[in-house]
């Protein structure tokens, strides 16, 4: 087990806010501690943003403490009020275990459940079956309503509609902190920035209700240094689930990074020495196209396994004109007839997902960022057909970054 725990976290830039950075450092390098980071099941898969909370995890775990992966079952089926001016949209409860299911199997990747050293449990286990006038008696008497209506999470939907449903989300967040203490000895909580005051809550009530203390530490919310929201880019989400966003398109992500950008990721999403990102990061100009090759190789290969990261680096190779085969890049098969007949560029484009619609790609086509085999194409009312196809298919490029083949099929 490490000895600096905290301070890894610290130098590598997990840290927001801390209760107690002192106890905290003493407790990570004293015992092996149990800590968890809770995640609604609100979609089939979590994204890139996610990611500085697993790392978190891995870094810890690594450091011989356990990590459990709480997917909110019952906390998902009332929605958390923090950062949304509207109340979150209402799924099934058959909705939400799926979803559950799902985000645990892609916990598993990370943390290994089957080797003992992390948990994986859902809050419906002990939320659903509470009896309401019980709950009240002994978990809302802990709980200020002033106090409650002064978090910066319900301030903000004060102004807008605060339906009393939310308003028992941080009950039942600290309720999963009583619980995790009580049955698996849980003493820290950790997540995401705007969620500290749903965490502090859940310290004071094991205060309250145990006579213990416990510690919670929050992550930043991060940005790129474009103002961009982690884990997000104009096409959408950047998925964890390789059936939602090829493992191709994921380093594509962390490959088209802004440069002001890399030292930090390297930090966060990697685990290389912290001595090795500084050399990286101090790249300047064509070089730093290397360090960036290293952030999406290394963060491929942690989300989607070896092979996956080895086959998206040469289908990036491919795709630059480095040689190298295809494999791995986003690929759609089009029948010999449809080929035969030709496809207008701006249908297929959209049809494949490199543009939202057809009149983004004939915008794109515009601008001057539409390729068909490396050769750029100027008229929107371009044909795709046989006499594009390659033995490598049809390569589709718009703009800078985002490739697609076509093969026939």
């Amino acid at each position: 087990m490490s000895d600096n725990a905290y301070d890894t976290l610290l130098e590598r830039g997990f840290i927001a806010q801390s209760t107690d950075a002192d106890s905290l450092r003493k407790m990570l390098s004293e015992r092996s501690v149990t800590f968890y980071i809770g995640f609604d099941s609100t979609a089939t898969s979590l994204h890139a943003g996610s990611l500085v909370p697993i790392m978190a995890m891995m870094q810890l775990q690594r450091a011989g403490h356990t990590p459990i992966a709480l997917v909110g079952g019952g906390t998902t089926m009332v929605g958390d009020p923090t950062g949304r001016t509207e109340m979150r949209q209402m799924l099934s409860e058959a909705e939400i275990r799926a979803n559950g299911a799902r985000i645990h199997a892609q916990f598993d990747r990370y943390l290994h459940f089957d080797e003992g050293k992390a948990l994986a449990l859902d809050n419906a286990d002990w939320l659903l079956p509470l009896n309401y006038i019980a709950f009240l008696r002994q978990i809302g008497v802990h709980f200020s309503v002033n106090r409650m209506l002064a978090a910066e999470a319900y301030k903000q939907r004060l102004e807008r509609g605060l339906s009393f449903i939310e308003f028992n989300y941080q009950l039942l967040q600290a309720y999963d902190y009583l619980t995790l203490y009580r049955e698996h000895g849980c003493t820290l909580q950790m997540g995401g920035d705007d969620q500290w005051g749903n965490i502090l809550a859940g310290v004071d009530l094991i205060r309250r209700a145990e006579g213990a203390t416990v510690q919670a530490m929050t992550f930043p919310l991060l940005t790129t240094a474009s103002g961009a929201k982690m884990g997000k880019t104009a096409a959408g989400a950047v998925w964890l689930d390789a059936d939602l966003l090829s493992p191709y398109e994921f380093y594509q992500y962390w490959i088209n990074c802004d440069d002001r950008d890399v030292g930090r990721f390297l930090k966060l999403f990697t685990f290389l020495p912290l001595d090795e990102i500084d050399r990286l990061a101090t790249l300047q100009g064509a070089e730093i196209r290397q360090a960036k090759r290293i952030l999406a190789c290394e963060a491929t290969h942690i989300t989607h396994g070896k092979a996956a990261a080895q086959g998206a680096e040469a289908a990036a190779g491919a795709a630059f004109g480095k040689g190298g085969g295809a494999e791995g890049m986003p690929t759609t098969a089009i029948s010999p007839e449809r080929l035969a007949e030709g496809i207008n560029l701006t249908t297929i484009m959209a049809d494949v997902g490199l543009t939202r619609s057809r009149g983004d790609a004939r915008r794109t086509i515009q601008q001057g960022g539409a390729y068909v085999n490396d050769q750029r194409i100027a008229d929107v009312s371009y044909v795709v057909s046989e006499a594009d196809l390659t033995p490598e298919g049809i390569l589709l490029r718009a703009g800078k970054k985002r490739y697609h083949r076509l093969v026939v099929g």
